[in-house]
């Protein structure tokens, strides 16, 4: 077993500028400029009425540009100001014609081991492109 596991292929890291609409599965490493509670539902404790829903909206980059990133629950804790971050098998959705960039159940949001040396490029902020869907008639 422990040769399976230093076998594994190490992630590729992708740059903010390189993300497209449709796109999954992105490694970065990023760093939190903002992060504002969107949504916050539900019983703190977890009740037997459900579980607690929290959503965030985080403005996050790196040196080539910045993008909206949707926090969930426990994704919430991790996306404080000032943190970089790793996020594993990360996905675009598109919300309302501008790119989102959000990670789900198979995907991994964790403090980064040590701090990125990078400053953060805030005049590209990928989510303030609209996109338009067009369909291509052959």
């Amino acid at each position: 077993m422990a040769a399976d596991s230093a076998a594994r292929r190490q992630p590729t890291f992708v740059k903010v500028d390189q993300l497209r609409p449709g796109t999954h599965g992105h490694n970065l490493i990023i760093k939190v400029v903002d992060s504002k509670m969107v949504v916050q539902r539900g019983r703190a404790d977890g009740g037997p009425q459900g579980r607690q829903m929290r959503i965030a909206e985080c403005l996050v980059g790196d040196e080539t540009g910045i993008i909206v990133f949707t926090a969930r629950n426990d994704q919430v804790d991790v996306m404080k100001p000032g943190t970089t971050v790793e996020l594993r098998n990360a996905k675009i959705d598109m919300f309302k014609g501008s790119m989102r960039l959000a990670v789900d159940k198979w995907g991994i949001v964790k403090a980064a081991e040590s701090p990125a040396e990078f400053t953060v490029k805030e005049d590209n902020n990928l989510s303030l492109i609209e996109f338009e869907l067009v369909t291509v008639v052959e």
